[in-house]
């Protein structure tokens, strides 16, 4: 498996995407709201896909809340603060239901995985704020593994976000490049202690890192640094998962370099496949500009999130922990209103 993740345009593939999909470099896709219209059309361009090779990924970032990329037909699942906050004060455990259904629905529409969950503490980051489950590691790790034992039930595997943690920089590294200047030692006893506990209890099937530079630890961002990703993440926490790359097409990556430049750090640091989510023209230049017999098999590791089965909506929505998140959605939805 290739080191590429790529966004496409619309709603089915065009002829120049069916012809790149098929280039080996390319290790799948990542969908986003340009290409949902309704379930039919979902299915129909995941099918499409797989058509070209059942071992082309397919990928979201899907989380609940604002980061929900698919809306009509699924389930409106809410932003985890939301949830980890309506769980502890109803005393009701009711994150491994949202868990369960995200990536069942998921699966029932032929996507493979999701970007998620966030581990991300609640601080000052401006993008970060409810998609985090809490502001304090404890909460944060045991709401976690609440969230992803539903992923898993429904045969889903997770990608953890993003290492070693972007809560505690306001700015937003789509747009900006995020500089976390605090210790070493207040950066590995809060943020990462959280990624620690998911690693050592198994929890964490993949990591996706921060652009954002850790003076103290390493000048370069945590995409694309040896220290966080082969020094910290692989000998230190022991993970042996693969290694997910945020967008190359961030501000938070622009200063690495061109898109070639850019990818081929993040792939050298450590990361498995980079995903080029929003920029065609650098998804070429990455495809001419990589060496295929150097970067081919780079992906290997992403071979363990390809489904071999997915179950429909029909049979999904005779589930009870489907049923039970419908319920708990529908709770939320009125303790909002009033």
């Amino acid at each position: 498996m290739g080191p590429i993740l790529t966004g496409i345009s619309g709603l089915s593939l065009l002829p120049e995407e069916v012809e790149y999909l098929q280039h080996p470099l390319v290790a799948g896709v990542i969908l986003f709201t340009r290409n949902y219209h309704d379930n039919e059309q979902l299915i129909a361009l995941t099918a499409q896909i797989k058509k070209i090779s059942p071992m082309l990924l397919i990928s979201v970032d899907h989380e609940g809340g604002r980061v929900q990329r698919f809306r009509d037909g699924f389930s409106a699942i809410p932003a985890m603060f939301e949830a980890t906050s309506f769980q502890k004060k109803h005393n009701s455990p009711i994150l491994a239901d949202l868990g369960f259904t995200l990536a069942a629905e998921l699966r029932a529409h032929g996507v493979d995985f999701s970007f998620t969950p966030v581990l991300d503490l609640n601080g000052i980051s401006r993008v970060i704020t409810t998609r985090a489950f809490a502001s304090s590691p404890i909460e944060v790790i045991d709401a976690a593994k609440h969230f992803i034992g539903g992923l898993h039930s429904a045969g889903v595997k997770n990608v953890v976000k993003h290492f070693p943690g972007h809560g505690s920089v306001g700015p937003d590294s789509h747009i900006a490049m995020p500089v976390d200047e605090r210790s070493k030692a207040e950066i590995f006893n809060s943020d990462m202690s959280v990624f620690k506990a998911l690693v050592d209890s198994g929890c964490a099937d993949g990591v996706m890192p921060a652009h954002v530079i850790y003076p103290d630890c390493d000048p370069k961002p945590a995409c694309f640094s040896d220290y966080w990703l082969k020094q910290v993440l692989r000998n230190k926490l022991g993970f042996k998962g693969p290694v997910f790359s945020d967008d190359m097409g961030m501000q938070g990556a622009v200063q690495m370099g061109d898109y070639v430049t850019r990818t081929q750090s993040a792939l050298d640091a450590g990361c498995d496949l980079a995903l080029l989510c929003n920029e065609p023209h650098g998804l070429y230049e990455v495809l001419d500009g990589l060496e295929i017999n150097l970067y081919q098999n780079h992906g290997q590791r992403g071979l363990a999130y390809l489904q071999k089965k997915n179950v429909t909506m029909m049979e999904l929505k005779t589930d009870h922990r489907w049923l039970a998140a419908q319920s708990v959605i529908a709770k939320m939805e009125d303790y909002r209103a009033n």
